[in-house]
C-alpha cells in the first residue's frame, strides 16, 4: 500500500509541474505589422511561408529563407529609442537592419500591393502583442524608383500620419490618416515607436495610386497587374505561431527583464504584451494544462482505491 502510494505520489507530482507550464507556457510569437495597407512580410506570409505564389515573395524566401515570413510580425529593433533613422541603414529599411530579414529588402516593382489614393484612410496595424506607443507612417516622394534600394531620403521627411495610442478594434490598431496625392507605385512606411520600452518595429506597405497595370502606371510602376496583397488571417498566424523565432520569455529578458508593469494578465485578445502570441493558441494551453491535471488526478485517485481495498 505503502508503495502505490509512493507511486501515484511521484506520478502527480511529476505531472503538477508539466500542468503549470503547460498553463504558464506561451508561444513564440512578436508583436504587430501593417495589415491595410498590407506590408511585405504579412503578404508573402499570407502566401505561404513554404511556397509563396508571387515572384518579389519567392525571390525574398531565396534570399533570406522562409523563416522572415513565419516572423512577420516581428521585424523590429529592440534598441531604437526613437532613432530609427540613425540606427537603420539605407537599403536596409524594410528589414529594419536585420539581416535574416534582408529579402524584404529586395528592390522590384512587382511586391504585392494595396489600392490607394489620396486622402482619408484608415489604417489598420495587426497587433498580436499590444504596447503603448506612436505610430508614424510615411510617404515615398514623387519620383520614387522602386527597383532602387529603399533610402530615408526615398520618404518625405515629415509622416503623413502620427498617432499616439490608438484604438484596439479586434486584434487591430485602427486610426485615421490623410493621404497625399501620387501617381503609379509608391511606399508607405511605418515605425511604431513603444513608449514603455526602446523597442520599435517597422513596416513597408507598397501601394498603388491610379490603376494597377496597363503600362508604366506612373514613378516605377509595374507593367503587369500587381499580385493581390492580403493579411495573414487568425488561423495561417495560428498555425504558424510556433514557428516564430522570438520567443517572448527571451526577448523580455533581453530588454530588461519582466514586462514593464510586473503584473500577471489574463491570456485574452487584450493582454497579448504579456503572452506574445495570438488570442487563439491560448486555450489550447490551458486545455492541455487541464488534460493533464485531470489525468494526474484520476491516476491518483484510483491508486488509492486499490490500496484501501487490499
Amino acid at each position: 500500500m505503502t508503495v502505490r502510494r509512493k507511486a501515484a505520489g511521484i506520478v502527480l507530482f511529476g505531472l503538477a509541474p508539466v500542468a503549470l507550464t503547460a498553463l504558464t507556457a506561451t508561444p513564440a510569437a512578436a508583436h504587430g505589422s501593417m495589415s491595410d495597407p498590407v506590408s511585405r512580410v504579412s503578404a508573402c506570409y499570407a502566401e505561404g511561408p513554404e511556397s509563396p505564389r508571387s515572384a518579389a515573395c519567392k525571390a525574398a524566401v531565396q534570399v533570406g529563407g522562409a523563416q522572415a515570413l513565419y516572423d512577420w510580425n516581428g521585424v523590429r529593433d529592440g534598441a531604437a529609442g526613437g532613432k530609427s533613422k540613425e540606427r537603420i541603414p539605407d537599403g536596409k529599411l524594410c528589414s529594419a537592419g536585420n539581416d535574416e530579414y534582408k529579402g524584404l529588402d529586395l528592390p522590384r516593382a512587382d511586391w504585392p500591393s494595396t489600392p490607394m489614393k489620396a486622402g482619408k484612410h484608415t489604417f489598420h496595424y495587426r497587433a498580436t502583442a499590444p504596447h503603448k506607443g506612436t505610430f508614424e507612417l510615411y510617404l515615398t516622394k514623387d519620383g520614387y524608383d522602386p527597383t532602387k534600394p529603399l533610402k530615408w531620403s526615398d520618404l518625405e521627411a515629415q509622416p503623413f500620419a502620427k498617432v499616439t495610442d490608438p484604438t484596439l478594434t479586434n486584434g487591430s490598431y485602427v486610426f485615421d490618416g490623410t493621404v497625399p496625392a501620387r501617381s503609379g507605385r509608391h511606399l508607405v512606411y511605418s515605425i511604431w515607436q513603444r513608449s514603455d520600452s526602446p523597442e520599435a518595429f517597422y513596416t513597408c506597405s507598397d501601394v498603388v495610386f491610379g490603376k494597377i497595370g496597363g503600362g508604366a502606371g506612373g514613378a516605377g510602376g509595374p507593367s503587369t497587374p500587381a499580385p493581390a496583397a492580403s493579411a495573414p488571417t487568425d488561423r495561417q498566424i495560428a498555425a504558424g505561431a510556433d514557428r516564430s523565432s522570438m520567443d517572448m520569455s527571451q526577448h523580455d529578458h533581453a530588454m530588461g527583464g519582466a514586462h514593464p508593469d510586473g503584473a500577471s494578465k489574463p491570456v485574452d485578445g487584450r493582454h497579448l504584451a504579456e503572452t506574445g502570441g495570438d488570442g487563439s493558441t491560448a486555450p489550447l494551453a490551458i486545455g492541455g494544462a487541464a488534460v493533464l491535471a485531470v489525468g494526474a488526478a484520476v491516476l491518483f485517485t484510483t491508486a488509492r482505491r486499490r490500496a484501501v481495498r487490499r
